[in-house]
């Protein structure tokens, strides 16, 4: 790697450690400075995040753009490293085909492209930050690590997305739909919603002006744990909803593929939280769940409900760490328990599988096998699936010793495995084939 890319990867984990001095943000209870601003536990989100009253015709259409100043800025021979933002807010459609705004950032990398061709773009789709509107990925690159009484936010995804600058790759992130833009609550694990705002983010990328990316730049998606459930879920259903975004290649780290083997994993966990930021999302998904939910809850339960959905990971782990959702339950039931029980609720976690389809373009699916908070097996069934609709599928087993701790479990094979994740989807970039491994794949465990 030249030297100039090693200095950039240097880099990047320094915004990740959050050494340097605009990379902590002591965030403080504060009013709204304008009308159209909102405050999320003690944050001022931006005017820009709050949408506009009509949307663009077109899904991937911009809304509107403004520079976005990056954590860590080094100045460099080509230009400021590693790049030049700017944040972004564009059109795309929500699961019930409504009209949606997602919030984002796109970045011009400074460093060169080495393959041959135009410059590559790759989405990358975060994994969890949370459901309140300060978690957000794009207002993570601006702010990595924000900490204070009533928040505490970590922009974990800007590694890898230093990482893929660093290759000269550029990069567009998207914020899912209702994180960061101000209308309406983030749908968390609903893959119509994370796959359509990953595929609008690579429209909304090629129309900007006065960047490299053209009409003939290879794509490419990254995504881990939340992120690569949005990421199979694109290349799900980019033939059907974005033909005109051609997938080079589509890395699926931990995908939330099975929400009912999930649902079970993460309760009483470490992210015990997320089952929060869940359920939330299916009411605002589907609003004739409320009822169904509020029935069985019981007041903690629903005061849970309430303080997660402006939570960043952070906060659910002080908050929420090993809780057990039958102490938000009337009748001491769990939220799987319930949701087995109730033909609508089961009906639409059931509708959240990813599996289905085939995905289009070479993916590479890689799960830890020690991973008990999103399931190996449940991952790996994911591949077995795939495999037997005929895709191009690498399956990456990502085999670490077993810890007490199943956050701990989910987490290291995104470090361990992130080199190579990048290095396969750049050399699908490249033009260089991808070699399946479907034959090595016992249908059982």
């Amino acid at each position: 790697m030249p030297a100039r890319q090693r200095r950039l990867l240097g880099a990047a984990f320094t915004v990740v450690a959050c050494l340097g001095a605009q990379a902590l943000v002591t965030a403080t209870a504060t009013a709204a400075t304008a009308s159209d601003e909102v405050v999320s536990r003690g944050v001022t989100i931006p005017a820009f995040y709050n949408p506009p009253a009509t949307l663009p015709t077109a899904n991937g259409a911009l809304v509107r753009s403004e520079p976005l100043p990056l954590a860590l800025s080094l100045p460099g021979l080509d230009g400021t490293l590693p790049g030049t933002a700017t944040r972004l807010m564009y059109k795309s459609t929500d699961s019930n085909g409504q009209p949606v705004a997602v919030t984002g950032a796109y970045i011009e990398p400074s460093a060169d492209w080495s393959g041959s061709g135009p410059r590559p773009l790759v989405a990358v789709a975060p994994g969890t930050v949370g459901q309140g509107d300060q978690c957000s990925a794009s207002m993570g690159l601006e702010h990595p690590l924000v900490f204070s009484s009533q928040t505490v936010s970590v922009g974990y995804e800007d590694l890898s997305i230093y990482r893929l600058l660093a290759e000269g790759v550029a990069v567009v992130v998207t914020d899912y739909v209702g994180l960061g833009a101000t209308d309406r609550l983030h749908t968390y694990v609903n893959r119509i919603d994370e796959a359509h705002a990953v595929l609008d983010a690579v429209r909304a990328a090629r129309s900007l002006t006065g960047t490299s990316v053209t009409a003939d730049s290879p794509v490419g998606l990254y995504g881990y744990s939340q992120g690569g459930g949005a990421t199979a879920a694109a290349a799900e259903l980019q033939s059907s909803y974005a033909p005109d975004v051609t997938l080079s290649g589509t890395y699926a780290g931990a995908p939330p593929a099975d929400l009912n083997s999930v649902t079970k994993a993460i309760d009483g966990s470490e992210l015990a939280g997320a089952l929060g930021w869940s359920l939330n999302g299916f009411l605002q998904s589907d609003p004739a769940l409320k009822p169904l939910a509020e029935a069985h809850l019981n007041d903690a339960g629903k005061a849970a409900l309430t303080d997660l959905s402006t939570m960043c990971v952070g906060d659910a782990l002080l908050g929420y760490a090993y809780t057990k959702s039958t102490s938000w339950t009337t009748d001491g039931q769990s939220l799987s328990d319930i949701i087995a029980a109730t033909p609508a609720f089961r009906a639409y976690v059931d509708d959240q599988r990813i599996g289905t389809l085939k995905p289009s373009g070479p993916v590479r699916l890689a799960t830890g096998v020690s991973d008990n908070l999103v399931p190996h097996a449940q991952a790996r069934q994911l591949a077995v699936d795939w495999c037997a609709k005929g895709a191009d599928v690498t399956y990456k087993p990502v085999v670490l010793p077993s810890v007490g701790s199943a956050l701990l479990n989910h987490f290291a094979p995104l470090l361990t495995d992130q080199g190579d994740a990048i290095s396969w989807l750049t050399d699908r970039l490249a033009g260089r084939p991808a070699t399946s491994n479907c034959w090595t794949m016992p249908v059982q465990l």
